[in-house]
Order: C-alpha cells, then structure tokens, then sequence
C-alpha cells in the first residue's frame, strides 16, 4: 500500500526537528539511476545565454496567480452531459467525489509533467535532461502542488493523494521505459525514499527557522549534485541560485493561485522559454 504523502512527510519532519535532516535524506543516488539513465544530451552554449536572459527578465516581473484565465485554450473543464447519458454516467458513479476527484489529480499531474519534461527548463538552468534530472524535476513539481494543496487543509490533502498516485503510476512507467524490468519494485521503493527524502528537505529549508543558504544547498544535493557531494561547485553556483530563486518565486505564485484553479488543474507553471518581461 503506498503510503499518504502527508502523513510521512509529517513524521520525517517530526523525527528530524531537533538533530536536523540526514544527509542520506538529501542525495539522489545518482550512481544507480546513471545505470538506467537516458542518453544524454549536451545543451548548446548559446542556449545558455539565451536563458539568462529570459531568466533575469522572468525574476524582474513581479510574482502573480497562475491561474489560467477564462479563455484560455489551455483549460480543461467539467464534462457536461444531460438527459440520459448524465443519468448513466451518474449511475456508473461518473459524479462521484472521488470520480471527479481523480479527474482533478490526473489534469494537475498533467501540468506537473508539462513543466519537468519541457526543454526549456533543462536549456534555464543548464542541466542535461537525464532519468536523474528529469525525476528531480518530477519531485520538486509535485513537492511545489503538494505543499499548495496541502494549504487547503483536509480537502487539499485527500486531493494530494490521488496526485501521489498518480505521480507513482507514471514513474513505474518511466522507470520501465528507462531499461528497468527486473528488480522493479526494488527501484520503486528506493525513488519513493528519495521523493520523501527530497520534500522533507526542501520543506525544511522553506520554515521560518531555515538558515538563508538552506534551500540553495537542498537544491544543489537533489538536483544538481551529480555524485552526492555536499559540497556546492562554484561553476555551478548560478544555476543553483537561479533555480533556488525560480522555487521562491513559484511558491509565492502558487499561493496567491486560488482554490478552484488549483483544484480543477487549471493552473500553468511560470513559463522558462519567454517569461513576460
């Protein structure tokens, strides 16, 4: 049975109050999923420049809702069936909270995808887009959602789990198409201590408590930190910072997003490939 996201993350933080999170909590390891790694493939130089610039233009604008506005063609609504298909429907439980709660997690697991497997944000921060990479940016995405639906209280949290399940449904799936057949539940287990290991330590580092550099080096450990190394490079010191601040950024925009959008899914991450100026 898989564990309720909230519950865990509640117990690691309690465990962890007072002596402070494991380094073990904080490393991807990153030497076994390299085994199951997809080709890599190197981002031009130009790219780069290119999203420093759109990076500076994005950290310039003043945070907003990201709500997706009324005509948006990105939008996803409600079916609206009448006569006898709505009695059918009904009757097979279509209109059911947790029918339509599980609609609702899968349109926002959908937008959690967009954003980790869009190019544009592996070209921002100059990362190569990896299995190890590409699961980071699955886990900070979905730490991002968790953390705003949780705000929501009890609703939110039920809602977050189906999100959760759906999240692990699709990384089995990865998972197999990245080479992985055998030993699976094996790898499964080792990603799901990793997930709650991740948003245990960027939740930590987002507490009114947390040192300034916390979330620099929970992002530097689990997302750019190849070998597990602690210790940050400084080549890769304003990648780090840019990403560090683009999370900030997203929690704050995140939380000025209101409930009906987060719930329907109708929300849209800050784009990375031509932020509004």
């Amino acid at each position: 049975m898989i564990p309720r996201w909230s519950r865990t993350l509640g117990n690691h933080l309690y465990r962890h109050s007072n002596t402070g999170i494991s380094r073990d909590l904080y490393v991807l390891p990153c030497r076994r999923i390299s085994k199951i790694a997809a080709v890599e493939t190197p981002v031009a130089s130009n790219a780069f420049v290119k999203s420093e610039v759109n990076l500076n233009k994005l950290f310039r604008s003043k945070p907003c809702s990201l709500a997706l506005p009324p005509d948006s063609p990105l939008r996803i609504e409600e079916p609206i069936y009448k006569g006898l298909r709505r009695f059918l429907l009904k009757m097979m439980l279509f209109y059911s909270k947790q029918s339509k709660s599980i609609r609702q997690a899968n349109v926002i697991y959908r937008r959690v995808v967009s954003q980790a497997d869009k190019p544009a944000i592996y070209d921002a921060f100059r990362l190569e887009k990896t299995f190890r990479t590409n699961f980071s940016m699955l886990v900070v995405h979905m730490w991002l959602c968790l953390r705003r639906l949780k705000a929501e209280g009890k609703e939110g949290v039920e809602l977050g789990q189906y999100v959760y399940e759906i999240y692990n449904h699709d990384l089995e799936t990865r998972v197999s198409k990245a080479g992985v057949n055998l030993l699976l539940s094996k790898w499964m287990r080792e990603l799901e201590k990793v997930f709650y290991g991740n948003i245990v330590a960027f939740e930590t580092a987002m507490l009114p408590g947390a040192k300034h550099d916390d979330l620099l080096n929970a992002v530097w450990k689990n997302v750019f930190a190849e070998d597990g190394s602690s210790k940050l490079d400084a080549a890769a010191l304003p990648a780090v910072m840019a990403f560090t601040r683009y999370i900030r950024r997203e929690c704050i925009c995140l939380s000025l997003t209101d409930k009906e959008a987060m719930f329907s899914g109708n929300f849209m991450f800050t784009p990375l490939d031509n932020p509004k100026p």
